[in-house]
């Protein structure tokens, strides 16, 4: 049976919720982001990685509408936030929230998003966030004297007050104690089942495993990598496993190498890696090099490849972080803005 192909333009729904083509941020002479492409869909969660210096704090300014760029193309709901007139349309349907402050600090929480709240034609009840993110007790509370945990409940109830259809959310878990990190996922999750897109960026790796839909990888202010977890993991050297095993430090590792075809790392005295399944001839072989050199093994085991291996992997140390993306050179905002 043949499928029927849809005639005419594509429905709004089933474009990205946000569009990035060939992004360029500049500070000076610095090049900050050099040539970025995103998407992100409704209904997905996607998690924008990368060190201090990489450039996506500079992205993720630039789609909030709060940092001009020098080239490039800019969609979220397919208006451009770097325009000031679509901006405006853009605060009643994106909520954000700020590693950072972004709240008065005298101000407390049921006096934000009461505030808040009133910015939009259907927000949702600021007392019921309140006791989502548990803050009925900090509730009359000023900002400056919440914890660091509370802080960030009551940012994230901020940029959700509005029922967003885009969310933006700065290491949303940053500081957090367990009980609150489920709970801020715990949002994360509903706002993907509600068909929001989310725009996460963290530096804790396995939450982005837990969360994430697509996964991007930004070094030196460029993508270098794209994709579920198992996509990125299977497409890395030695696929889903990899063997480590514990051994005398100083091997030679490039014969080891040699003997397995497979790469061989050390990152640690006395710990190896083995890019490799473990497959029952690869560990043999391990052993009767091991052997013949009269070395003992310990700790043998085969693992999958983690997010944070990958990472690893692409964004080794080789040069300088770039400006505007580093923890002091933030360039956040003191006040804070419904989007």
């Amino acid at each position: 049976m043949s499928r029927e192909v849809p005639s005419g333009p594509v429905p709004p729904a089933t474009r990205p919720a946000v569009d990035v083509s060939g992004l360029v941020v500049r500070y000076g002479d610095v090049v900050a982001v050099g040539g970025l492409d995103l998407q992100a869909h409704a209904g997905q969660v996607v998690a924008l990685l990368g060190r201090n210096g990489a450039g996506k704090t500079s992205t993720v300014e630039t789609l909030e509408g709060y940092r001009p760029s020098a080239q490039g193309v800019v969609a979220v709901l397919g208006l451009d936030p770097r325009r000031p007139d679509q901006q405006r349309e853009l605060t009643k349907r994106v909520g954000v929230m700020l590693q950072k402050g972004g709240v008065y600090p005298a101000m407390s929480p049921a006096e934000a998003l009461n505030l808040f709240a009133r910015y939009y034609d259907q927000p949702l009840d600021p007392h019921e966030l309140i006791g989502r993110f548990g803050l009925g007790d900090v509730a009359s509370t000023p900002w400056r004297r919440l914890s660091g945990g509370e802080q960030q409940r009551l940012s994230m109830a901020l940029a959700i007050v509005g029922r967003p259809e885009v969310v933006f959310l700065d290491e949303p878990t940053a500081g957090v104690d367990p009980q609150g990190r489920l709970a801020i996922r715990g949002e994360i999750h509903g706002l993907r089942a509600a068909g929001a897109c989310v725009i996460l960026t963290t530096h804790e790796l396995q939450e982005a495993e837990q969360l994430a839909d697509q996964v991007v990888i930004v070094d030196r202010g460029k993508v270098v990598a794209a994709g579920t977890t198992a996509e990125l993991t299977a497409a890395a050297p030695g696929g889903h496993e990899q063997i480590r095993f514990g051994a005398p430090p100083g091997l030679d590792t490039e014969a080891l190498a040699a003997t397995l075809a497979a790469t061989v790392r050390s990152p640690a005295a006395g710990e190896y890696e083995i890019d490799a399944p473990g497959a029952p001839a690869t560990v043999a072989a391990l052993t009767a090099w091991l052997a013949e050199r009269n070395l003992a093994l310990a700790d043998l085991r085969v693992t999958r490849l983690r997010l944070e291996d990958v990472f690893l992997s692409l964004t080794s140390d080789t040069g300088e972080a770039n400006v505007g993306d580093t923890e002091d050179g933030r360039g956040r905002r003191g006040k804070r803005r419904p989007a």
